[in-house]
């Protein structure tokens, strides 16, 4: 008989997904699976931290605690950032916080928590954005790990293991596209200027997958191509839509 304890698979799995961290947006957060016990998973696969980039709306601060109510495009959430008072004159992240101002962006890092069937993340690190450029790339990099999950690794071609082809993905992609139509998918948060509430409702109505033109876009929606381009980079900044087959082409980012 062999001595010692050993580890399960089921045991072994959550103390890997502990160690990991992983990029996603807040929609992946709020739609997460609950496995009891503050253990969550998304794309079928369990988590531990996560990072994502948002939008601050809000900042309440409190003795021990301050909340961001923070916004991506994509959804909505409350994260929580606690203040460790014997050490908080002292401390790096307290200084950093000082960067965060409502309508300015940050990066988050923290672990999906639920209370009284609420979801919010805890973060020790929280810092200001300050290259814009952090926002795309990073849901780029969401978008990649979700693919990952959800089609499988690339093979040789780089095309997904998993990809269907030929009638399937026309299937796939017309359904995404009625999910878009019947408004499931991202809104434009309020205080969007109206020219880009106008452009996202042209993209989304438009249900072309691979996207449309900068000048196509100025066309339909009877504006000049800076005003259309205008309303273009602004929803890109809230994470709502990004460049496809060129730098020019824009659709809607939809996870």
């Amino acid at each position: 008989m062999a001595n010692g304890s050993q580890t399960s698979p089921g045991s072994a799995s959550k103390a890997y997904a502990k160690d990991t961290l992983r990029p996603v947006t807040i929609k992946q957060i709020l739609d997460a699976k609950s496995l009891g016990d503050d253990q969550f998973e998304i794309d079928g696969a369990a988590i531990g931290q996560v990072t994502f980039v948002a939008q601050i709306r809000n900042i309440s601060t409190q003795a021990t605690n301050v909340t961001y109510k923070v916004e991506d495009g994509t959804g909505g959430l409350d994260v929580k950032y606690w203040l460790d008072t014997e050490k908080q004159e002292m401390d790096a992240e307290g200084k950093k916080s000082s960067a965060l101002v409502e309508n300015g962006y940050c990066r988050v890092f923290g672990k999906l928590k639920e209370f009284n069937g609420k979801k919010h993340v805890g973060t020790t690190i929280i810092r200001a954005v300050t290259d814009l450029n952090e926002i795309q790339y990073h849901l780029l990099e969401a978008t990649s790990v979700h693919m990952y999950f959800t089609k499988g690794p690339l093979d040789k071609s780089g095309i997904p293991k998993n990809a269907t082809s030929g009638a399937q993905n026309a299937g796939v992609n017309n359904d995404m596209n009625n999910a878009t139509n019947t408004g499931t998918g991202p809104q434009v948060p309020p205080g969007s200027s109206t020219r880009a509430k106008k452009l996202f409702a042209e993209i989304q109505s438009s249900g072309v997958t691979e996207g449309l033109h900068i000048h196509d876009l100025a066309t339909r929606m009877r504006m000049n191509l800076k005003e259309t381009q205008d309303a273009a980079e602004e929803l890109a900044g809230l994470g709502l839509i990004f460049t496809t087959v060129d730098d020019s082409t824009w659709a809607i980012l939809d996870m």
